[in-house]
């Protein structure tokens, strides 16, 4: 038996949708939904695509769908090297060294870096993080409160970003565990007196306050790309700027 049904009714509970929900936003009838649901209807390529864009599933939860209805996967995964990525690589590199001098990288659906520039090199490698470490492993070390000042809300605010994350894809058992460690961490107790929460960095007499920004490719018809976040950090006030510029070069 098709595998189809039970996938569509799982990324539809996800979603918290009835079959009426979907129904009005995939332009078909709920009796559609239904007998897709139960197994009496059989869906085209079209309409998977059409439920795909209502339920908005990232492209691997897509390739799923249709291979458990029977059809060839559509979407591919190419590698990071691959030749038609290098436009890709070039824009992502064109927003890293352009963020100069404040840090930047990108990273994959895991939170590997795929990519940092010079100052994201600087700052990160203070804890022996570089392109390929996992920034899911680096939130689980028990010294991380040792460097980052406010880490009870860095913890908490990390925790509902991967709760996030994970549930726009479906559930991802990674981003989940690390999600369940990080809400051991203490609550804050309150909210900082800042329209935003930074993450404050301590090395020594250096002390760094960022916040960050999060850039996604908006046609993605490759999972590699659908999944690539590029993050952009930010001084949260003039002593860092200042610290960040007075690194520049060195």
């Amino acid at each position: 038996m098709s595998q189809f049904p039970q996938t569509l009714k799982t990324w539809r509970k996800s979603r918290r949708f009835s079959q009426l929900d979907l129904a009005l936003e995939a332009d078909v009838s709920a009796r559609h939904i239904s007998f897709l649901e139960s197994g009496r209807s059989r869906p085209s390529a079209d309409m998977i695509a059409r439920l795909g864009d209502a339920l908005q599933m990232p492209l691997s939860a897509r390739n799923q769908m249709l291979t458990h209805a029977g059809y060839s996967a559509r979407y591919a995964a190419r590698g990071w090297d691959d030749a038609a990525m290098q436009p890709i690589r070039d824009a992502v590199r064109h927003m890293l060294t352009a963020h100069a001098p404040y840090p930047a990288m990108a990273v994959d659906r895991l939170w590997t870096v795929v990519d940092l520039n010079e100052p994201a090199e600087r700052l990160f490698g203070l804890l022996q993080v570089g392109q390929g470490s996992s920034l899911l492993d680096l939130m689980m070390r028990p010294d991380l409160s040792d460097v980052i000042e406010n880490w009870e809300d860095v913890a908490h605010h990390s925790a509902q970003r991967l709760r996030s994350e994970s549930a726009a894809q479906g559930g991802v058992p990674e981003l989940d565990r690390v999600a369940a460690i990080l809400s051991d961490v203490p609550n804050p107790t309150a909210l900082p007196d800042s329209p935003i929460i930074p993450t404050i960095y301590r090395a020594g007499p250096l002390r760094l306050s960022l916040f960050g920004t999060i850039a996604q490719f908006g046609t993605p018809c490759d999972m590699t790309l659908d999944d690539l976040k590029v993050e952009l950090f930010f001084p949260a006030d003039a002593e860092t700027e200042q610290a960040l510029r007075g690194l520049e070069g060195t």
